[in-house]
């Protein structure tokens, strides 16, 4: 029987196959702090409207995840997302490693890693294989998702 943490990212990742954004958003404390590659920190509601602004763009998206991990108030997971981005239309599979701190029955901390280069590679096509590794591709990448970002909450919230 697992855990109540394994559950937690059960539930978390279960959304996610469903791209169900409300629900990964109520696995979050208020006081989330999320980290990845692409968008740097994101902070409380930023998290969840990031996952709302993904998803609701995702075409394509299958999501497959396993090795949960639960110790103490900690937990990780690994994650395989499949899925066109939109800006290119390229194919995407981007293997995720998750990192989670949970307080009071809720992820307080979730750091995402992947290789960024990888990622640009498939996403950009020839610039992301020729300029992905460089850091001002790499800043390049996380301010345009940062500036996505920001666009669709100023939206979401007239």
């Amino acid at each position: 029987m697992p855990n109540a943490n394994t559950a937690l990212i059960e539930r978390f990742y279960t959304a996610f196959q469903n791209r169900d954004a409300e629900a990964m958003s109520a696995c979050y404390a208020p006081d989330i702090h999320f980290q990845d590659p692409a968008f740097g920190v994101l902070r409380g509601a930023e998290a969840g409207d990031m996952w709302r602004m993904l998803l609701g763009r995702a075409t394509d998206f299958t999501l497959t995840y396993d090795s949960i991990d639960s110790i103490g108030q900690t937990a990780s997971a690994t994650a395989i997302a499949r899925y066109t981005y939109s800006a290119t239309g390229n194919t995407v599979v981007n293997a995720i490693q998750s990192r989670f701190a949970i307080r009071d029955g809720l992820i307080v901390e979730q750091t995402d890693v992947f290789d960024l280069w990888r990622w640009s590679r498939q996403a950009l096509g020839v610039s992301g294989w020729l300029f992905g590794w460089t850091p001002q591709m790499q800043r390049a990448i996380q301010q345009k998702a940062r500036k996505a970002l920001k666009a669709y909450r100023q939206k979401a919230t007239p």
